[in-house]
C-alpha cells in the first residue's frame, strides 16, 4: 500500500480537537486550557469537538457520539489537523463507525498517542494516509508552564515541514517521566540526563514505520483495522505496565505472526515500568519472547509517554541502524 501524505500545517490553519476516550478536559480544565492556548501561540486556530466538555465516567460520551465527533472534523474542510486531548482505554470502540472515505478523499493530519493508537493505525490501514504518533493536547501541549521546547520543535519539524527528509533524529539531551498531580502542579518536572538509545540487536534495516502503544494493540489485533506488518520497522512503547503485562503483550504479537513479518524493531522508553521483582531485565525478556530473530532492535527511544517525545509519522519510509543507534526519516510525513 502506498501512503498518502496530508498537507503540512501553516500559520492560521484550524486544528480540530477530539476526546475519543478518557474525558480529560472535564477532569483537568486548567491543563486543557493551557494546551489549546499553546496551539494558538504556535499560530493555529482551535475547533473543539462535540465531546470536549462531556463526561460519562471513564469516557467522554457514547461510542457513536465519539465517532461522530471525529467524523465531523474529518468532513470539515476548514480543519487541517485533528489532535486528541488524551488517550484512555476505549478508542478501539470507534473503529467500525469512522468515515474513512472522508479522510481518503481529503487527507489531513491526525495525531495522538497511547490509546489513540487504535485510531491512528485504523485510519492508516483503511486509507493509506500517513498518521502521526505524537503529542496530545493535555499531557503534552498543556505541560506546566508551557510545552517543553524540544517537544514543540519535534511537532514543528514534522507537521509544519520545518525539516525535510532525509534526516536522522536527534537524541534529547534530557528526559523525564516524573508524575506530578495535574490539579496541583506548581513547578516544572525534573529532567534527567538521557543515557541514549540502546542497541539490543545490531544491524540495519529499511521499511515503513508502523506502530504505537503495545497495550492498545490488544484491542484490535487481527482485525481489518490492524496494519500489514510485512517489511515494517515496528515501534512499540508502553506506560505503567509490569513485566508480566509486557510478556503477555509481546507474546500476543509473536503468536499473531508479527515478528515473522517485520524488518526491525524500535522500543520506546517505558514510563514507570514495574519489573515486579523479576530476576531479569525487560531487554532480556524481549529477546526471550522473540526467540531466534535476526532483525535490528533499538531500545530506550524517546517516543510515547515520556518527555520530550519525537513525532513518528506512521507509514513513512525509514532506515533503522541499531548498531549506530540511529533512526533516519527517508521521507516526509506531510506535503507542502
Amino acid at each position: 500500500m502506498s501512503n498518502k501524505q496530508p498537507p503540512a500545517l501553516r500559520p492560521g490553519d484550524t486544528i480540530g480537537i477530539i476526546t475519543p476516550s478518557f474525558p480529560a478536559p472535564v477532569r483537568f480544565p486548567e491543563r486543557y486550557a493551557r494546551g489549546t492556548e499553546q496551539l494558538r501561540r504556535m499560530g493555529f486556530l482551535v475547533r473543539e469537538g462535540r465531546c470536549t466538555h462531556r463526561s460519562e465516567g471513564y469516557r467522554s460520551a457514547s461510542i457513536r457520539e465519539r465517532a461522530e465527533e471525529f467524523n465531523e472534523l474529518l468532513r470539515d474542510d476548514d480543519v487541517k489537523a485533528i489532535i486528541s486531548t488524551i488517550g484512555g482505554t476505549n478508542s478501539n470502540s470507534l473503529l467500525p463507525y469512522i468515515d474513512y472515505e472522508a479522510l481518503r478523499r481529503r487527507p489531513k493530519i491526525i495525531m495522538g498517542y497511547s490509546d489513540v493508537t487504535a485510531l491512528l493505525l485504523a485510519c492508516y490501514t483503511q486509507t493509506g494516509v500517513t498518521t502521526f504518533y505524537g503529542p496530545a493536547i493535555i499531557p503534552s501541549f498543556g505541560e506546566y508552564e508551557t510545552m517543553f521546547a524540544d517537544g514543540e520543535r519535534y511537532v514543528r519539524e514534522v507537521l509544519c515541514l520545518e525539516r525535510t527528509a532525509p534526516y536522522t533524529l536527534d537524541v534529547p539531551r534530557e528526559w523525564t517521566e516524573e508524575m506530578i498531580d495535574w490539579s496541583t502542579q506548581d513547578r516544572e518536572k525534573k529532567f534527567y540526563p538521557n543515557e541514549g538509545w540502546l542497541t539490543l540487536q545490531g544491524g540495519q534495516a529499511r521499511g515503513k514505520l508502523i506502530g504505537g502503544n503495545l497495550n492498545t494493540m490488544t484491542g484490535f489485533l487481527k482485525s481489518d483495522y490492524f496494519p500489514d506488518m510485512e517489511g515494517a520497522i515496528l515501534f512499540l512503547e508502553d506506560s505503567f505496565k509490569t513485566m508480566a503485562d509486557e510478556e503477555r503483550s509481546l507474546s500476543m504479537l509473536k503468536l499473531g505472526g508479527v515478528f515473522n513479518q517485520i524488518n526491525g524493531l524500535i522500543i520506546g522508553k517505558h514510563e514507570h515500568f514495574d519489573a515486579g521483582g523479576a530476576p531479569f531485565t525487560f531487554e532480556e525478556l524481549v529477546l526471550e519472547v522473540l526467540g531466534d530473530v535476526d532483525f535490528p532492535i533499538l531500545t530506550n527511544v524517546d517516543i510515547g509517554h515520556t518527555f520530550p517525545s519525537h513525532v513518528f509519522p506512521i507509514g513513512i519510509d525509514v532506515m533503522l541502524d541499531a548498531t549506530a543507534g540511529t533512526i533516519t526519516f527517508l521521507e516526509d510525513g506531510v506535503t507542502r
